[in-house]
């Protein structure tokens, strides 16, 4: 007997998590917005040494994002850590004077190794937590001095989208908050906008892109603030679509990887501002060993976001067409998005020690 298709009225879940979430983010910057107060407080009481941003998976490359941009914007000394690494190898983490405030950014809010490093944060008197996260009544916000729960932006899909950037939106906007720019946070309010936006517009270039089997290897690159945003739309690509995909730095490319571009690769540049030059010299480089490149950036790009957002504002929409192109490649591929070979949604252990 054939196997029963989907209804054709019920599209799969991730498609419908990538297109809405654009309201998912006005309400992070709504959040967040409501719990200044309480942030502005808490970092002004804290005189924190750093601040370390963790999670696991798709939220530890979220922390590696949000630690660059919230040291860019604040100054202070910020990095993202895998909550796995604070657990068992604190010491390569912690300073041994000073305080520290510690992000623990987790969609679920009960995944294991987040809810261990809190809990020896906690035990060793490190300093205070803000917990970042889509549901807000779950073990890890117990433990939170500042709970920032976005529920719009909650999946059924195992495969992070709409969640990783209401979240990451959360993140951009505490930072701007904590940094003194309010106009950033103003600017912010025009994103959903921007997001619905590039969705319509570049939803034929992510099914062509993505559809192209001839394609067989994908390689993201981003620098500062865009690297942690190149690895997590690698990983989109490795869970949905089973594509051999590595995140790199934009000029790290160069250095041994670009061994492996062909005829059958397409490159992937998350251009900023500053440093465009450069690297968009490393993909005219790339197109000119055969490979196949794609380009995002504010304008002037196979992806142009034509937002008229300040940089800071707007990294967000790298996310929704290079996860668009990872569920169209899935579709593609006879695969289904919403439930990626060998993955849960949630990663719950048993702990010893």
């Amino acid at each position: 007997m054939a196997a029963k298709s989907r209804p054709q009225e019920l599209e799969p879940a991730t498609l419908t998590e990538i297109r809405t979430q654009p309201a998912a983010w006005r309400e992070a910057i709504q959040v967040v917005g409501e719990r200044a107060h309480d942030l502005c407080d808490l970092w002004a009481s804290g005189k924190y040494a750093q601040v370390i941003f963790t999670g696991c998976g798709s939220t530890y490359y979220l922390a590696l994002a949000a630690s660059a941009l919230f040291q860019e914007l604040t100054g202070k000394p910020a990095r993202g850590v895998p909550a796995g690494e604070l657990v068992m190898v604190p010491g390569a983490a912690y300073p041994t004077n000073g305080r520290t405030l510690l992000v623990a950014v987790s969609r679920s809010a009960a995944t294991t190794e987040t809810l261990q490093a809190v809990k020896a944060f906690h035990r060793d008197r490190q300093g205070e937590v803000v917990a970042v996260t889509n549901y807000g009544d779950r073990p890890l916000t117990a433990t939170a001095a500042v709970t920032i729960a976005i529920p719009s932006g909650q999946e059924q899909s195992i495969a992070q989208t709409r969640s990783f950037a209401s979240m990451y939106v959360a993140t951009t906007t505490m930072a701007a908050i904590l940094a003194g720019r309010n106009d950033l946070v103003s600017e912010m309010e025009r994103l959903p906008a921007a997001g619905h936006r590039l969705l319509s517009t570049y939803d034929d270039l992510a099914q062509a892109t993505g559809s192209n089997l001839a394609l067989d290897r994908f390689y993201f690159l981003g620098s500062g603030t865009r690297y942690g945003l190149a690895c997590e739309a690698n990983l989109k690509m490795k869970e949905m679509t089973l594509t051999h995909s590595e995140p790199f730095h934009f000029l790290e490319f160069r250095h041994g990887p670009k061994s492996m571009v062909g005829p059958t690769t397409l490159v992937i540049g998350l251009l900023s501002e500053a440093n465009r030059a450069h690297e968009e010299a490393v993909l005219e480089e790339m197109r000119s060993l055969g490979a196949a490149v794609l380009s995002l950036a504010e304008s002037q790009a196979d992806v142009a976001f034509d937002s008229r957002l300040p940089e800071p504002a707007r990294n967000v929409l790298y996310l929704p067409v290079l996860q668009m192109m990872a569920y169209y490649r899935s579709i593609a591929k006879g695969l289904d998005p919403d439930q990626p070979h060998n993955l849960d949604a949630v990663v719950e252990l048993e702990w010893e020690g």
